[in-house]
């Protein structure tokens, strides 16, 4: 393992970076100087921030660097996707601890390259730093539109349709399972201890958690996927969106944010939330109601939209697109219908990283 310090800071980045080769012409110059250099004569620049902190965001006891490169690209591209948008260039930043070695990033760029060029994005810049808390990550993304093409949260009216891409509550079911089985481990480890029992100790080295039959969930959680597929779906059908966002902190917070914004209520239909198998099951496993876990459970991905009644049958021949629900005027409020007709008032209760412990 090679040790980060014998590189050096330019020295990492070079190493990393020395085998990118630009793919948009609006990049006209990109890792090697002070700055990068993009061109957008023509059209809006949409540019989206996130910040991932470990033992916050992500837990690398279960998630290698790899997958967790790849996730970090994949769900800024899908902010810019959410805004009907086409993601360009990419920035990333880094702060390290001593514990990761040129390897560990190594494996970080392949995850973080891989993405990139599933959707044909440029990395162009970011930074490096050290860390005497773990790791962080802050990934920027870089867009473009015509400006007529960007879709916004504000503009979902009275008796819209409300549709959602692929199907939700996988994700929360696959951290579910992982820190189950994390769990599972730290115990068995402990009455080792506990026993002095080290032959124990040495065969927990090579434990292995039991994912059979839950691969998808354990995908869905560890390497999510952009849906610019449903965007490509949805030019090609001819149909923009009024209002769009993508599911990172569940469809319920996701939804109220529309509504708010919009200055609308809403009704969606329990029947109609899609619940792939494998999530009904774990729920089930786990006591869960899986309804919940699909409306609050949040890291899908997924993208939520709203689109004029007359573009129902463009909707309805779509796949991997689900039609849930409509806007409502707004003194109707936001509204889940259950399977018997029952009515509930939608709550936010999705992922929030600055809410008090003693409010969850």
């Amino acid at each position: 393992m090679t040790e980060i310090a014998k590189l050096g800071e330019f020295g990492l980045i070079n190493h990393l970076t020395n085998d990118i080769k630009v793919k948009n012409i609006s990049t006209k110059y990109g890792i090697g100087d002070d700055c990068a250099v993009l061109s957008y004569p023509d059209k809006q620049v949409l540019i989206t921030t996130d910040m991932l902190m470990e033992g916050v965001h992500f837990d690398l006891t279960y998630i290698d660097m790899q997958h967790l490169g790849y996730k970090a690209a994949q769900v800024n591209i899908s902010d810019i996707f959410a805004m009907n948008a086409t993601p360009r260039q990419l920035l990333v930043s880094m702060a390290l601890s001593k514990r990761f070695t040129v390897e560990d990033v190594e494996q970080f760029y392949e995850g973080l390259k891989a993405a990139c060029n599933e959707w044909q994005v440029d990395i162009v810049g970011g930074d490096t730093t050290s860390s005497y808390t773990g790791l962080a990550i802050s990934i920027t993304c870089i867009g473009e539109a015509d400006k007529d093409e960007i879709v916004y949260r504000n503009g979902a009216k009275d008796t819209d349709l409300i549709c959602v891409s692929g199907d939700l509550g996988a994700a929360y079911m696959g951290l579910q399972l992982l820190e189950r089985e994390k769990t599972v481990y730290y115990q068995q480890v402990d009455e080792a201890r506990k026993k002095n029992n080290t032959q124990a100790l040495e065969q927990l080295k090579t434990f292995q958690p039991d994912f059979s039959g839950k691969e998808y969930l354990l995908q869905r959680q560890l390497k999510p996927e952009a849906r610019g597929d449903i965007v490509a779906q949805l030019r090609e059908a001819g149909i923009r969106p009024t209002a769009m966002m993508d599911i990172s902190d569940g469809l319920s917070s996701e939804l109220l944010h529309i509504c708010k914004q919009s200055h609308c209520g809403c009704r969606i239909y329990e029947k109609n939330i899609p619940i792939d198998y494998q999530t009904a099951v774990m729920a089930e496993e786990l006591n869960m109601n899986v309804t919940t876990c699909a409306m609050n459970g949040g890291e899908d991905y997924e993208l939520l939209f709203t689109v004029p009644i007359g573009d129902h049958a463009k909707i309805e021949a779509m796949q991997g697109v689900k039609l849930i629900g409509h806007i409502t005027r707004p003194e109707y409020g936001t509204m889940l219908v259950t399977r018997d007709d029952t009515e509930f008032e939608l709550t936010a209760q999705g992922w929030n990283p600055l809410k008090a412990e003693d409010k969850v």
